[in-house]
């Protein structure tokens, strides 16, 4: 009886403990930046009102970094809180067909938040690899992206093995990579919903020629203007399918990281020329009317109390976008930040970051806190009272006493950023060292093309030049030389916050990919 009794009760608070823990919904744009978000730009040209109402009724964060510049690293970070240049993925991005890059045993966001309890579930875009069954005497690349020749290597109609299912995800529906990489079908679970049996492209732009997608494996019936449309309608499926359970204490974790703007850039229906810009505003704006069904959702269902909701994106604007097309309209989707996506200036990795949590988080606050979408790993443990193990969240800092207003002082010691020929730069208070000549990614002054004159490094003091244009490294080779070391000190133990070393650190050359390592030059250099 004594025993029955001990069970009932542990049952008892093990049920009142979950209830307190929020559901938790992050969602993970693709390419949008911090400047097309209308209520983190006064000079937004976009209408953005399901994400400004985000802000409204909760917090901005204005100082918030994606771990990388480009798509698969930083989602790698998003997931284990660890920085994706200590995994084997050095520089790019995976294909559609690339193997599994989450280590076997790593712990993840999904696997930490289902051991807590939560139902977990990812709906969109992976892009991490998983394994597909390819056929005997044939090969896919495993960190890079899939050749043409390499597109009808699967076979499709095969179960896939270590997806999203296999890191913590109980539900996974979406796509295996970015919607301009094969295969042009769906995945559910271990499975595609349609065999693609049909070779295709699709338009990178709506109406616009020349440009298309990369060619390969289509599902009959498939079109990629209805990925987003798609997507949507399967995140409030989910919500609305877990709020019984959810309100007898039963809470849930999704991850949903949508493939837009991202190219193909596809506006559907009445999104078409709805913001008098040109087809990429379009399309972040119907990203933002998915955003706003799904907080119809948790308004419908009765959640969005007891919900956490963080909205970001994975790294800056494609060129893809046509800057000159909106800048001539008086819209610029990197704001006041130099660079875009894949560069290490800000505008690579520098993202919209709003979080609402009603009752927890004060509505219409702003908070200037240097963080890391890496963060959500400790941020998670943090919510619901739990310290991880040294071997996970390595590069992972807790934002909750930001989101309870509680922080006082800086909760990172230092972000580092990685653009896509990986290139570092690593940001302290005011200072960020960039550790290139250039700007690592795709605008000038680019890798091994316009940086064979001028510093190896590159120092800006952002509280005086938010638009890094005056590179003072000769002048305070002191703070060179500390952020240098610091770099170097995270590289080597494996780790950026306290905790024990990893025996298993990386070997990583924390200079400019194909640099050697440089005293800089005393000299002033843009």
């Amino acid at each position: 009886m004594n025993r029955l009794f001990a069970s009932l009760l542990f049952l008892c608070f093990s049920t009142v403990a979950l209830a307190d823990h929020p559901n938790i919904i992050f969602v993970l744009c693709d390419d949008l930046d911090y400047g097309d978000v209308a209520c983190l730009n006064p000079e937004c040209k976009i209408k953005t009102p399901h994400m400004d109402r985000v802000a409204a009724e909760g917090m901005i964060f204005t100082d918030a970094h994606s771990g990388s510049a480009v798509c698969t690293p930083t989602r790698y970070g998003v997931l284990t809180g660890r920085y994706a240049w200590r995994s084997k993925l050095q520089r790019s991005v995976l294909g559609g067909l690339s193997p599994r890059l989450i280590e076997q045993g790593r712990m993840t966001v999904a696997s930490f938040l289902k051991s807590e309890g939560y139902h977990t579930a990812c709906i969109g875009k992976w892009h991490l690899g998983m394994d597909w069954h390819v056929n005997e005497g044939k090969t896919v690349n495993e960190l890079s992206i899939e050749s043409a020749e390499q597109v009808w290597n699967v076979d499709y109609s095969q179960p896939i093995k270590n997806g999203p299912n296999s890191v913590g995800f109980d539900y996974y529906y979406g796509i295996s990579a970015s919607l301009d990489m094969v295969p042009y079908t769906f995945i559910e679970d271990d499975h595609v919903t349609v065999l693609p049996t049909e070779d295709k492209s699709f338009a990178m732009m709506l109406g616009r020629t020349p440009g298309t997608t990369r060619k390969g494996p289509t599902a009959p019936g498939f079109d990629a203007n209805q990925v987003l449309p798609t997507l949507t309608e399967k995140a409030v499926a989910y919500v609305k399918s877990r709020a019984k359970a959810a309100k007898k204490g039963a809470p849930f974790f999704l991850y949903l990281p949508y493939a837009s703007p991202h190219t193909p850039i596809l506006p559907t229906g009445e999104w078409v020329d709805a913001s008098g810009l040109n087809p990429y505003a379009d399309f972040v704006m119907q990203t933002d009317d998915g955003i706003g069904q799904v907080l119809a959702a948790l308004d419908e269902t009765g959640l969005a109390d007891n919900t956490l909701i963080i909205v970001t994106s994975d790294n800056g604007c494609s060129p893809q976008a046509k800057f000159e097309e909106l800048a001539a309209k008086g819209h610029h989707p990197s704001y006041h930040f130099r660079g875009h996506k894949a560069d290490i200036y800000d505008g690579g990795h520098r993202v919209p970051y709003l979080v609402r949590w009603p009752g927890k988080v004060q509505a219409g606050s702003t908070s200037d806190q240097t963080i890391c979408l890496t963060d959500l790993m400790a941020t998670c443990a943090d919510i619901v009272g739990r310290k991880l193990p040294d071997s996970a969240g390595e590069d992972s800092v807790s934002l909750l006493p930001a989101f309870l207003g509680e922080a006082k002082a800086p909760l990172r010691e230092a972000v580092v950023h990685h653009s896509i020929d990986g290139s570092f730069a690593i940001r302290q208070g005011e200072w960020k060292l960039e550790l290139c000549p250039g700007s690592g990614g795709w605008s000038a002054p680019r890798p091994n093309v316009d940086t064979s004159s001028g510093p190896a490094v590159q120092l800006y003091n952002l509280a005086k030049d938010i638009g890094e244009q005056e590179n003072v490294q000769g002048e305070h080779p002191d703070v060179v030389r500390k952020l240098t070391q610091l770099m170097e000190k995270y590289a080597a133990q494996g780790r950026s916050t306290p905790g024990e070393a990893q025996a298993n650190a990386t070997e990583v050359n924390v200079h400019a990919a194909g640099e050697q390592a440089h005293t800089p030059k005393k000299k002033k250099g843009k």
